[in-house]
């Protein structure tokens, strides 16, 4: 078995704590006696081919995403269809929101010896226009927001949580509402809509949660499709969104299970793909059921054992 160590020297904005990351990660595979790599990337989708450059030699692969969610996504990406190979999260990132639908068990995902003790096992991926997702893909206000926040947080002053809302008020300004033909499994819908969302995990945007029993281990998506909104009813609304009561505002949320979302507008729109941008006039998100290997540290339970006990206690 190799393992390979995908580190992004800029995930979290320390270049002291990626120093710090590389050293915790030669001392323990060292002790280990097992082969290992520590690889650093250059660039955008450099962690996918890397990932599929080693794992199309066909042994036995464990890949370590050592960033934020980004790098994760890509390493997925790489590894998504080979038997072979297995990808996790050591968390460096900011927001680091995959791992937050574990609960309780998410610090495991940053203890180095439980991850590399940890195993392996498929989960579901979602297919958006051929880029893997592991996440959640979005469509509309939220994922204007997400995309435009670098142009702001690294002005002077202004930081990462000020980019945040520097983000939402230009692009409230801009307008919310957006046209969509949307089809989710029986449904179709032509009009205008604030946003569409599709959650294969339950976190994206820093913390918002969407949905509460997301799962990429249940072979559905959770379709999140939310009507034209004002000003006034998104600010109302946002806090309810951003933390699972959806079904709060059945006229305005509409949820939808399934395996396959298309979205198609006249005019060129972003889609959020775990929080990478990808432009186009017409999506395709597609979900593969158990399409990419992922590793569980030692001690850490399953995602639809967390949501049962989660459900039982509400």
């Amino acid at each position: 078995m190799r393992h390979l160590f995908i580190v992004n020297p800029v995930a979290g904005g320390k270049d002291s704590r990626k120093d710090a990351v590389k050293a915790a990660i030669a001392a323990a595979m060292e002790k280990r006696g097992e082969p290992f790599e520590i690889y650093e990337t250059v660039g955008v989708m450099d962690a996918a081919e890397k990932v599929k450059r080693e794992a199309i030699r066909g042994d036995e692969l464990r890949v370590y995403a050592c960033g934020g969610d980004g790098t994760l996504s890509e390493c997925a990406h790489g590894a998504a269809g080979f038997k072979n190979c297995a990808v996790t999260h050591y968390p460096c990132g900011t927001g680091n929101d995959f791992v937050r639908m574990f609960g309780p068990d998410a610090p495991l995902f940053s203890d180095l010896e439980a991850l590399l003790d940890g195993t392996a096992a498929p989960v579901d991926i979602i297919d958006v226009n051929g880029r893997m997702c592991l996440n959640i893909a979005s469509i509309g206000i939220d994922a204007r927001v997400g995309l435009d926040v670098h142009k702001y947080s690294n002005l002077p002053v202004v930081g990462g949580a000020g980019g945040y809302v520097i983000s939402l008020l230009v692009n409230v300004v801009k307008g919310i509402n957006r046209p969509f033909t949307v089809r989710a499994g029986d449904v179709e819908r032509t009009g205008k809509f604030a946003l569409i969302s599709a959650c294969n995990g339950q976190y994206y945007g820093g913390g918002f949660n969407p949905s509460r029993t997301a799962s990429p281990e249940d072979g559905v998506l959770d379709i999140l499709i939310v009507r034209a909104v004002s000003r006034l009813t998104l600010a109302r609304l946002l806090k309810y969104y951003a933390s699972g009561q959806y079904a709060k505002f059945p006229e305005i949320i509409e949820y939808v299970a399934g395996r396959r979302l298309e979205v198609e507008s006249d005019r060129e729109f972003s889609v959020s793909i775990d929080g990478e941008a990808l432009y186009t006039k017409r999506a395709v998100l597609r979900l593969i059921p158990g399409g990419v290997n992922f590793i569980y540290p030692r001690g850490c339970r399953k995602v639809t054992e967390l949501v049962k006990m989660t459900a039982g206690t509400n």
